[in-house]
């Protein structure tokens, strides 16, 4: 089966969509590995080699102040919940995302449920912790998961994909 192509804008937006879930499931696996094996001492270098400058700048700054936060967080030992999340997140949106980019039907139904169950937990993220940037990964996923279900209607469609009937032997 060869690789996923592309014939409209809504075909390339699909592309893009997966190909960012992709490479977001990489980060997070190699997050995840880096949450489970750095020490304590080296989350909190990173952290704060990280934010340095930016909180020079203005100490009130809300992403390097949220960094920090969350690096002295895991620097506390809270960090096995946050790896194993990480690695399972990433690996099941890898996965999923080769076999879509591979065109195999099977996987469609599986990225509809996983997109949907994070979709869910997003949904309940937001509403307990609104931000901005929470609503726009919600919205930008459901979008995601109408491309998803969208391309899996149209490969069920192709005539490749029917199932041939079998002709009575003469």
């Amino acid at each position: 089966m060869p690789w996923f192509q592309p014939k409209t804008l809504l075909d390339k937006t699909y592309e893009v969509g997966i190909i960012i879930k992709g490479i977001d499931g990489v980060l997070e696996i190699i997050g995840g590995l880096l949450v489970l094996f750095l020490s304590p001492t080296a989350v909190n270098s990173i952290t704060h080699f990280l934010t340095q400058h930016s909180l020079q700048e203005n100490s009130h700054a809300i992403i390097a102040n949220h960094i920090v936060k969350l690096g002295d967080h895991l620097a506390s030992g809270h960090n096995l919940f946050a790896a194993a999340f990480l690695l399972t997140h990433g690996l099941v949106k890898v996965v999923l995302v080769t076999c879509l980019l591979l065109n195999k039907l099977w996987a469609y139904p599986w990225a509809l449920g996983a997109l949907g169950l994070f979709l869910i937990y997003q949904i309940y993220l937001l509403i307990t912790n609104p931000t901005f940037g929470m609503a726009f990964l919600t919205v930008l996923d459901t979008a995601i998961i109408f491309l998803v279900y969208r391309e899996w209607q149209q490969q069920k469609q192709r005539p490749d994909r029917q199932n041939p009937v079998a002709t009575p032997a003469a």
